[in-house]
């Protein structure tokens, strides 16, 4: 079962979707400007051509006795361009593309129809009220991509550059990895790295939706974006800012929208056959009608053709394929408002169908923050020997669990007589310390190289050490349970998730006592990363059909699995960088409750588009049959569309809240 990861390919029957299209890249060009627009120097037009609209409809009669009429065109005519000049030349231009059934096709028709009939007033109103529909839909997608723009405006100017000892302001694209920067109170702080001078407070909020300040020290990381407010900061660089949590965001935001929902590709399809049937069934009601009238006179004629036209302006799906895109968009701007990145509305709508979330324990569910917590040598070996070869090994790994063994330790390391270094997946290290063969890993490691131990299982994350074969001993390694922790299951619980599952590569006696605590319906323990995956397959085995499952972790280890499930969601915030990679849902604060709120957003996305649809379908199928029957003018028409469109609009935008 492979997860869909569609393109955005296709035609939308809609132009509007390919104007946003062009419109964000071209603003993606302009250092990321999304979504600018100038209500004001919109307003101009829009205000003349009221003017033109209200003083003919007033002097209406006396335009129209002008000689052939000329008044009347005169007022009108410009009226109409000024306020319809965008939908006609964007239909003309689709048109030489070979793309007729659009939304602009279908107001052109039926307003140029309006003027052959000398229903000019008509004409007019039709395109007037298409174009403050336009102004409203513009005002929307602004407001729903505000959350999305705070996070595009994180985006760091200069870094200041130490070197030489000289502070030198340059770009964050020419800073290299191990160069150090100063970062100054109220400052944005260009790259990632880590802290090696200075305490302060950082606002991470542009990040992680989380209000309240860190605290940061030295040899603390730092991510670019977030602004300094305290203290002077240096900080040694650990990323190339192409490479920086930053960065990476902004690349998930601009990508987002390339995955639609299947509710998406649905009304793209859907408007495809529904707009030309439209066309050809208002082509009908204008000509076959007459035919059937004996003694048929012009003004019969006018009058189908007048029906027709009707039909066509009240059958323009542009708030279907307006609001629908908007949704989900403004599903994905809410999500970031909240620290919450998903890269597309796929995810989305898989979300409202989750059943089962499985999680990782270190890191996700618990701080992944290690302290030793006990020292148990065994046969004659000391607690100072057991630490100091525990810390030797322990000094080539970049593990949580080799820091904390290396914090305790807490002297100098003499790393240089350790030889064969090799890192062994799941279980831990092998290493030559003093030309002795030293282990150092989990019980798995000791039953695989056969060595007789007396302890297998302790509530805490255990590292047993043996030197050339013989048990040395054991340290007990503590870590805690993220604050949030107990209220995040709650949470999802109280969603309707069925089964709250926990993976973990840590022995038993850890995972049955964090599952306890949280109350979790189950657990694995002791699983390395290919077995994470097996795990996986078997719960996907298991669910009934259309459910889905939900795989939220943070370590390298978890790629495999974030891949393989309905929706990998990964702790973004120290998260890897292979983790937030391949996930489709990266949650920033490192808060395990954020994923509950994530399928909150989802389902409210999901309703909201949905009661868009039937809206929509509901009204204009009234209006359809009223305009066939002659009971609806051309006004009821405009209502019709571009109230049905408003109202879709408006209802989009209440996911954000």
């Amino acid at each position: 079962m492979q997860k869909a990861k569609s393109s955005n390919s296709g035609c939308c029957s809609c132009s509007h979707e390919d104007d946003h299209q062009e419109h964000s890249q071209e603003n993606h060009n302009q250092n990321h400007n999304v979504g600018d627009f100038n209500l004001n120097q919109e307003l101009v037009p829009v205000i003349l051509v009221v003017v033109l609209f209200v003083g003919g409809l007033i002097f209406e009669e006396k335009l129209h006795n002008t000689p052939y009429s000329i008044g009347e065109y005169l007022v009108f005519i410009p009226a109409y361009l000024l306020s319809g000049w965008n939908v006609l030349t964007s239909a003309g231009r689709n048109i030489l593309r070979g793309r007729f059934f659009d939304e602009n096709f279908l107001m052109t028709i039926a307003t140029l129809g309006a003027v052959a009939i000398h229903k000019l007033p008509e004409a007019v109103g039709v395109m007037l009220f298409f174009k403050i529909g336009e102004l409203f839909q513009e005002f929307a997608v602004g407001r729903s991509r505000q959350s999305i723009r705070s996070l595009l405006e994180i985006r760091p100017d200069s870094a200041n550059l130490k070197a030489k000892g000289e502070i030198k302001k340059v770009a964050p694209e020419i800073v290299a990895v191990g160069d150090i920067i100063l970062v100054k109170p109220g400052e944005k702080i260009p790259l990632d790295g880590e802290i090696i001078d200075g305490n302060s407070q950082i606002d991470t909020s542009a990040l992680t939706g989380e209000s309240v300040p860190r605290t940061v020290k030295v040899g603390e990381t730092v991510l670019a974006g977030t602004i300094n407010q305290t203290g002077v900061l240096t900080v040694k660089v650990t990323k190339l800012f192409g490479e920086s949590s930053i960065s990476r965001i902004l690349e998930l935001v601009e990508n987002a929208r390339s995955k639609k929902a299947e509710t998406e590709k649905f009304i793209t399809k859907f408007a495809s056959y529904y707009t030309p049937f439209v066309v050809f069934a208002s082509l009908a009601v204008a000509l076959i009608p007459p035919l059937f009238i004996s003694g048929a006179t012009n003004a019969d004629r006018f009058l189908w053709v007048y029906r027709a036209l009707v039909l066509l302006v009240i059958s323009c799906p542009c708030g279907l394929v307006i609001s629908i895109p908007l949704g989900y968009f403004g599903g994905i701007g809410g999500a970031a408002k909240g620290g919450i990145l998903v890269k597309g509305s796929t995810f989305l709508d898989t979300l409202t169908a989750v059943k089962t979330v499985v999680l990782d324990k270190t890191g996700t569910l618990t701080k992944g923050v290690f302290k030793v917590a006990q020292i148990v040598p065994k046969n004659g070996f000391h607690e100072t020997e057991l630490m100091t070869i525990a810390a030797k090994v322990e000094s080539q790994s970049n593990h949580p669990v080799a820091k904390s063994i290396i914090e305790a330790y807490g002297g100098k390391i003499d790393s240089s007589d350790v030889k064969d270094y090799e890192e062994i997946a799941g279980h831990g290290i092998r290493a030559k310390v003093n030309n002795q063969i030293v282990l150092a890993g989990n019980d798995r490691l000791l039953h695989r190289e056969k060595i007789p131990h007396d302890v297998c299982n302790a509530e805490g994350t255990v590292v047993h050490l043996a030197v050339d074969n013989r048990y040395a001993g054991y340290i007990l390694i503590a870590d805690e349970l993220k604050e949030d922790a107990v209220q995040a299951i709650r949470d999802l619980k109280n969603l309707g998730v069925e089964r709250i599952v926990m993976l973990t590569g840590d022995n038993q006696a850890v995972a049955d006592s964090v599952a306890r605590k949280l109350g979790l319906d189950s657990y694995l323990a002791e699983l390395l990363p290919e077995e994470k995956v097996e795990a996986i397959e078997k719960l996907i085995s298991q669910s009934k059909k259309g459910d889905k499952i939900v795989f939220v972790g943070d370590g390298i280890n978890d790629a495999p699995v974030l891949a393989r499930a309905d929706v990998g969601i990964a702790m973004g915030g120290l998260g890897s960088d292979a983790a937030i990679e391949t996930a489709d849902v990266v949650i920033m604060a490192d808060a395990p409750s954020k994923v509950a709120e994530a399928i909150q957003i989802a389902r409210k996305t999901h309703n909201i588009v949905w009661q868009n649809i039937i809206f929509a379908m509901l009204v204009k199928g009234i209006f359809i049959a009223l305009g066939a029957f002659g009971l609806a003018t051309m006004w009821e028409a405009v209502f019709a569309d571009v109230g049905v469109a408003l109202a879709a609009i408006f209802n989009a935008t209440r996911v954000l809240r």
